[in-house]
């Protein structure tokens, strides 16, 4: 299969080349687009064979549920049972946005889908190209991140490419993204609404619309291995092809230990890599070395992860260390996925593995 590239961006919108996008979703085809968070892989979400598809090009797990995009307020009503207040006040709030609801769905959403389940993810993307193309779709768009299942996720289309190319039928290139991180997740069909997947829409600023949010219990470490009620709950995701640590400490600890593992593994021949900070990045001497940002802008770092991990795997580093991040706020959501990434490999430097 040959892939289509188009491009374009929220200040220039082709609306004839997005309405033939559009077309390749409602003939039950897939197609990459770019969202604020990260690109996403799209299908037609009420067709269970282009559910089905999406699965396969992503060599993802059926059972982990796809998130269903829509473009305007009044399209939830029909692929849920109903509305509650809760939802109401976080729509009014934060859609569209980096925020993926959990509601109890309708007969119109098929399990293909949900991953089995009677639930449905649904969030509405701010991103200008992202609405306009839901819309010529149809109104309702499944999309998990357009990459190879596991992966780091694409914040620019040229890793949706590397990924996908010839495993879909087009790419909308948007450019880079703007947060860099997945959606939040909130499940409104619990006692009490709680957050399933940390992102850039943090507990403090639910907690600013609604009463009470828990937070699953499985955010910060190795899950239960239940079945997944949220995209990314149950596998190892975002993962770069070398071996990553995640090392805690003081600042002078974490250097330590991490140069001395470097000059260790480069000994051994292998090539590493360190993820460090604008603060700290001059102190390492590993073979490659990436600043993430600024930890007084975590924001910065949230854009720039998955960047910096498909690029280590495009210089072939074999041994990679990361610096912790606090974990509060959008670093809450930076920890989560650099926990997945690692396999939850977290060192305490001086203190060894724990």
């Amino acid at each position: 299969m040959d892939t289509k590239v188009i491009r374009m961006d929220e200040q220039h919108i082709d609306r004839e080349l997005l309405q033939e996008a559009g077309a390749v979703i409602r003939a039950g085809g897939l197609v990459a687009f770019p969202t604020e968070t990260v690109y996403g892989l799209g299908g037609d979400a009420l067709n269970p064979d282009a559910s089905r598809k999406i699965y396969a090009a992503k060599g993802r797990p059926s059972d982990n549920p796809l998130i269903v995009h829509i473009a305007d307020r009044e399209t939830l009503e029909p692929i849920v049972k109903e509305i509650p207040e809760a939802a109401v006040r976080l729509a009014e709030a934060f859609w569209p946005g980096p925020l993926t609801m959990i509601l109890n769905k309708s007969e119109t959403v098929p399990y293909e889908t949900t991953g089995g389940l009677d639930t449905v993810a649904v969030r509405m993307p701010v991103h200008k190209v992202a609405r306009e193309f839901i819309r010529a779709a149809g109104g309702y768009v499944a999309a998990p991140s357009a990459n190879r299942s596991g992966r780091p996720s694409p914040t620019v289309a040229k890793y949706v490419a590397e990924d996908l190319g010839g495993r879909i039928e087009m790419i909308i290139d948007g450019g880079d993204v703007e947060i860099g991180l997945e959606s939040t997740i909130v499940d409104l069909t619990a006692a009490e609404p709680m957050i399933l997947r940390p992102g850039y829409i943090t507990k403090e600023m639910l907690e600013d619309i609604l009463p009470r949010v828990e937070e699953d219990r499985t955010l910060m470490r190795a899950d239960s291995g239940q079945a997944p009620k949220a995209p990314g709950m149950k596998y190892r995701h975002y993962a770069p092809k070398g071996d990553l640590s995640i090392i805690t400490g003081t600042e002078d600890e974490v250097v330590a230990y991490i140069n001395s593992q470097a000059d260790r593994q480069r000994g051994m021949g292998k090539k590493t890599g360190v993820i460090g900070t604008d603060e700290t990045i001059g102190r390492y001497h590993a073979d490659v070395c990436k600043s993430a940002g600024v930890r007084e802008d975590e924001c910065t770092i949230a854009r720039e992860l998955y960047r910096i991990l498909r690029e280590f795997d495009d210089e072939s580093v074999e041994i990679i260390y990361s610096e912790a991040f606090d974990a509060s706020g959008i670093g809450q959501a930076i920890m989560n996925r650099l926990l997945k990434a690692a396999g939850h490999k977290v060192v305490e430097a001086g203190e060894g593995q724990i």
